[in-house]
């Protein structure tokens, strides 16, 4: 076995160290029927393992220079969502910024549709090597299986990295919908029932279920009109076509400024520095209300939590950076700066939250 393994390190170095370890294995079986002399035993699986453990240690690179040399080749960041949305633009935002840190492209992959739940079963799904990441709003990581049964995947199991950002929602309705306020929005809508029409990126996203809370909270029931992203839902709200939409302020206020759109309150328990004019909803009559959406960097279940550490620490030196925080605030934007610890704290706390709204409201994606 000595001679088998001298004679790899002297002869076969470079072919074993570019073999996956599942592999090492039957090469050195092979090797050892090549070198034995004539009709000598085969070493034992467990010799032949016990010299593959001895080379790994002699020929693999430690955890360290592993970390230092990722990423060797391109990263995808699968966002559920299309483009133009706000998870597309931070995206856009952080991985050009990514790409530039770490030498080597950084691509976004657009998946949406069916709540999100294509690309989230996507990128739960991926190799768990770092080379495969998922940016997403709340649903996907903190509480879509309560809305799905025979979910493909369990959003327990991504691992969380970086929590990016948060911004409050905005109460947007279209220009001539007859309410000034939402005092005004939830007389009309008792005295019309079944009329009132509100939009969302998909069963049990933000916008679905901070609706569903006006419902709660007012006492009054709206018809719900699925869109496969943000941007068809909020174009639909400028064109009339459906009467209002909780959408998150960084592509809402560009048309609330334009005059497309009125906004009748946002969803943070403050009023926005943006939109200083604009009331929250708990000071409109709804005390208690909150609607925030943010967006986190999780990886397929499985990334080792070293890889995991390393990740975060780049995110969180990119949204350091003055040039990314002056395009957050442009957005509306607040960074979110934690370990991946915080954010599994947060996403466990967010699914509490949420989890009653989907239990008191009975909402399921069946």
């Amino acid at each position: 076995m000595c001679i088998v393994a001298a004679d790899l390190r002297a002869h076969r170095v470079g072919k074993i160290a570019l073999l996956p370890p599942g592999r090492w294995a039957r090469r050195l079986r092979d090797f050892a029927h090549a070198a034995r002399p004539n009709n000598a035993p085969l070493p034992t699986l467990r010799r032949l393992g016990l010299a593959a453990l001895l080379l790994t240690s002699v020929l693999a690179p430690g955890k360290a220079e592993d970390l230092a040399a990722y990423p060797a080749r391109t990263v995808k960041v699968i966002i559920p969502s299309t483009s133009g949305s706000t998870t597309d633009i931070l995206a856009r935002l952080v991985v050009e910024q990514l790409s530039r840190k770490w030498g080597k492209p950084v691509i976004v992959d657009n998946v949406g549709g069916a709540g999100m739940v294509i690309g989230a079963t996507l990128a739960a799904r991926a190799p768990p090597d770092g080379y495969t990441l998922f940016l997403c709003p709340p649903s996907p990581v903190t509480f879509m299986h309560l809305l799905h049964r025979g979910l493909p995947f369990e959003p327990t199991q991504f691992v969380p990295i970086a929590l990016l950002a948060r911004v409050p929602n905005a109460l947007v309705v279209r220009k001539d919908f007859p309410a000034a306020d939402v005092k005004e929005l939830i007389a009309y809508a008792k005295a019309n029932p079944g009329k009132v029409t509100f939009a969302s990126t998909g069963v049990g996203s933000t916008a679905h279920l901070s609706a569903i809370q006006i419902e709660q909270f007012a006492g009054l029931k709206m018809v719900h009109v699925p869109y496969r992203g943000a941007g068809p839902a909020l174009n639909d709200v400028v064109a009339g076509h459906v009467d209002l939409f909780f959408d998150t302020m960084a592509t809402s206020v560009p048309m609330y400024r334009a005059e497309k759109v009125k906004i009748l309150a946002v969803g943070s328990s403050e009023r926005s520095a943006v939109v200083p004019e604009i009331p929250t909803v708990s000071e409109t009559g709804l005390p208690g209300f909150r609607s925030v959406t943010w967006f986190a960097l999780v990886a397929p279940p499985g990334l080792e939590r070293a890889l995991a550490d390393k990740i975060n620490g780049d995110v969180v030196g990119v949204l350091r950076l003055p040039e990314v925080d002056a395009t957050l605030q442009r957005l509306t934007l607040e960074p979110m700066i934690g370990s991946p610890a915080d954010a599994a704290k947060f996403f466990a706390e967010e699914t509490e939250r949420w989890g009653r709204v989907i239990k008191d409201g009975n909402v399921t994606a069946e």
